[in-house]
C-alpha cells in the first residue's frame, strides 16, 4: 500500500483525507514514479471546491496534483524512453499528491541533478502555460509585454521568459511585490484606477502585447494600451470573449517536453527563479489549499510526499 491525499465530498480543504491506497501499475505506455515533489495550483482547490465539475467531472473518492517530480520505478510495455531510476518532472496522468503516481511518458522531461525536486515540481502548470501564451501573442525582442498579476504564478514565469527573449516587461502587481519583480527585469506599476496612466508615464505609445493572469477587470484598460484586441491574451476573464481578445485555457496535465526544456535550460543558467513559498507533508495539504486559495501566497507551494 502507499498513501495519497483524496476527498469524498466537495468541499473545503477539511474534508482532505490521507488514505491508503493500492499499488500503481504501470499500463503500456506508461511510467509509475515514486513521487518526491508535487507542485499546488489554483486549480487544485478549485477542483475541490466543485466549481470545475461541470467541465472536469470526477467519481469520487478522487485526489488532486497533476505537477509531479519524481523517480521512475516501473516501466510499461512499450517505453524506451525512460528506465527505471531516472529522475523526471512533468504532468502525472494520476493524482500526484500521492507517494505514487502513473505518467505518460511524452509528458516528462528529465530532471537535471542541479534543480532541486520542490523546483521541478513546480514547472508543468504554470511554467507550461507562461510559455505557450507568449508563443500565442507572437512576443519577440524589442516588443513591451504588460503582464497583470505578474507575480503569481503564471506571471513569475511569463515576465522572465519575456527578459529572455528580450522583450521589455511591464508588470502589476500589489507593492510589497515590486521589489521582486525589479530582481526578475520587469518593471512594477500598481494595480488599480489610473493604471493605464501609470504605464504610458513609462511607456508612452502603449505596450504591444498584454498577458492577464488577474481577472481584476483590466481588459478595457489592457485593450486601450495595446491598441486593440489582437494582442490581448486572458487566463481569467472568459466573459471577455466578446471583445475580440484572446482566451487561453490549458487542460490538467497537459503536455509540453519543449516548454519544459526550455524553462530548465533558463534555470540551469541562473536566468530564471522559481522562488518557493512553502513545502508541506502530505497531511499538512489542507494548509497548503489554504494558501494557495488566499491568492497572495508569494511564491510557489509544493507537496513533499516523502
Amino acid at each position: 500500500m502507499s498513501s495519497a491525499v483524496q476527498f469524498s465530498e466537495y468541499g473545503t480543504p477539511d474534508v482532505l483525507r490521507v488514505v491508503d491506497v493500492p499499488p500503481l501499475t504501470a499500463g503500456p505506455g506508461q511510467v509509475r514514479l515514486a513521487v518526491r515533489a508535487a507542485g499546488v495550483n489554483p486549480i487544485d482547490w478549485k477542483i475541490l471546491h466543485g466549481s470545475m465539475r461541470q467541465v472536469m467531472p470526477l467519481d469520487l473518492p478522487a485526489g488532486l496534483g497533476s505537477d509531479v517530480a519524481g523517480v521512475v520505478d516501473q516501466v510499461g510495455e512499450g517505453v524506451t524512453a525512460f528506465s527505471v531510476g531516472d529522475e523526471v518532472l512533468g504532468a502525472s496522468l494520476t493524482p500526484s499528491y500521492a507517494q505514487s503516481a502513473l505518467a505518460d511518458p511524452t509528458a516528462l522531461v528529465a530532471k537535471p541533478a542541479a534543480v532541486p525536486w520542490e523546483v521541478a515540481a513546480t514547472l508543468a502548470g504554470t511554467g507550461i502555460t507562461a510559455w505557450e501564451v507568449l508563443h500565442k501573442l507572437k512576443l519577440s525582442a524589442g516588443e513591451t509585454l504588460l503582464v497583470h498579476a505578474a507575480a503569481g504564478g503564471v506571471g513569475t514565469f511569463a515576465v522572465q521568459l519575456a527578459v529572455a527573449r528580450g522583450a521589455r516587461v511591464i508588470g502589476t502587481a500589489s507593492e510589497r511585490n515590486h521589489e521582486q519583480l525589479r530582481s526578475f527585469g520587469a518593471e512594477p506599476v500598481s494595480y488599480g484606477k489610473g493604471l493605464v496612466d501609470r504605464v504610458r508615464a513609462i511607456s508612452p505609445r502603449g505596450v504591444d502585447a498584454v498577458l492577464d493572469a488577474s481577472g481584476r477587470g483590466e481588459i478595457p484598460d489592457s485593450i486601450e494600451l495595446a491598441g486593440g484586441p489582437t494582442r490581448v491574451l486572458s487566463l481569467v476573464a472568459f466573459d471577455a470573449t466578446s471583445t475580440g481578445i484572446q482566451i487561453h485555457m490549458t487542460e490538467p496535465g497537459a503536455g509540453g517536453p519543449e516548454a519544459l526544456r526550455d524553462i530548465l535550460a533558463l534555470i540551469e543558467a541562473g536566468r530564471l527563479r522559481v522562488p518557493i513559498s512553502g513545502t508541506y507533508p502530505l497531511d499538512e495539504v489542507a494548509a497548503a489549499l489554504e494558501a494557495s486559495r488566499s491568492g497572495h501566497p508569494g511564491g510557489k507551494l509544493v507537496v513533499l510526499p516523502v
